[in-house]
């Protein structure tokens, strides 16, 4: 038994798939399939029932899963502690949101290669409910994503908010124009239903007992806010770029509208993955993640 054939079991066995595990680590499936037939050769049991559409764990696979877990997570600890950057290297899959992406991902980007220059970054963008569900899978180390997993395989830590202004175009607001106002002359210009801020925003329209009948829905704060700054109705903008584009005169903000509330951020992993990687990029989230900075675009 050796650590690369516990390796290659421990991500066959919390992937979706073989093809997902081989990726992880590096090998083609046939190279991974290769060490966990020796494993379960030194071993004498069969660690997975390969007659179904996809491998499953036998009850042997199951009684070693944990104690694999165990052996591997000891190895990293052994490597750090004897100065060595345990996991740093090879490749880290993780997942943002487009507002992530647009504000503190390069600072993500940098801070980790300084630190990691071993470790080949590979950032996913994309809704919060796939990234949830890639993480899930194996596919992606960990991702960031509007609020707290309600996936019980997910563990999930707070690491920041983001803040949104109400704005709409000079043409299309008058000075001190009322937010509930606009939205009875004009549509409602937002991210799609699928969209954290979907949450912020019912919640609002709730309190302020404010009916959208329009609304202009897309996937993109980017054509979110190029539609906004062309008059085409009213809407909110993550904090920064609402500020940098009125500075600019291209839209106004809606001064007098209530605020509407922060949207916390959390990063999201597995429970049972035991990689050092995991923690440490977890960490350089947390020191870097600032949502109120405005992008090279805005």
């Amino acid at each position: 038994m050796t650590l690369k054939q516990l390796e290659a079991f421990y991500a066959a066995a919390t992937c979706a798939s073989f093809a997902v595990a081989a990726q992880r680590l590096h090998l083609s499936i046939s190279s991974l399939s290769k060490r966990i037939a020796e494993l379960e050769l030194s071993l004498g049991e069969t660690l997975f029932d390969r007659g179904g559409h996809r491998a499953a764990l036998t009850t042997a696979g199951h009684r070693l899963l944990p104690h694999a877990a165990d052996v591997l997570a000891s190895a990293e600890r052994l490597t750090a502690s004897l100065g060595k950057e345990a996991g740093m290297r090879g490749r880290c899959r993780f997942g943002v949101g487009e507002l992530a992406a647009l504000t503190w991902l390069p600072a993500l980007l940098r801070a980790a290669g300084s630190a990691y220059p071993q470790l080949a970054l590979e950032p996913y963008v994309d809704i919060g409910t796939v990234l949830e569900r890639g993480v899930g899978a194996g596919e992606l180390d960990f991702a960031v994503v509007a609020g707290r997993s309600s996936r019980s395989a997910l563990a999930s830590q707070t690491i920041g908010q983001a803040r949104f202004l109400w704005v709409a175009s000079g043409r299309a607001a008058r000075a001190g124009a009322d937010v509930a106002a606009l939205l009875r002359e004009l549509p409602l210009v937002t991210l799609h239903v699928g969209a954290g801020t979907t949450r912020i925003l019912d919640e609002w329209l709730t309190q302020q007992q404010v009916t959208a009948e329009r609304r202009l829905t897309c996937n993109g704060w980017g054509a979110v806010a190029g539609m906004l700054a062309d008059g085409i109705g009213v809407g909110f903008l993550p904090e920064g770029w609402a500020r940098a584009l009125a500075q600019r005169g291209q839209l106004r903000i809606l001064d007098g509208a209530p605020e509407l509330a922060p949207l916390h951020y959390a990063c999201q992993w597995r429970r049972d993955d035991p990689r050092l990687l995991v923690g440490a990029m977890r960490d350089l989230v947390a020191r870097v993640a600032d949502f109120s900075a405005t992008s090279a675009l805005f």
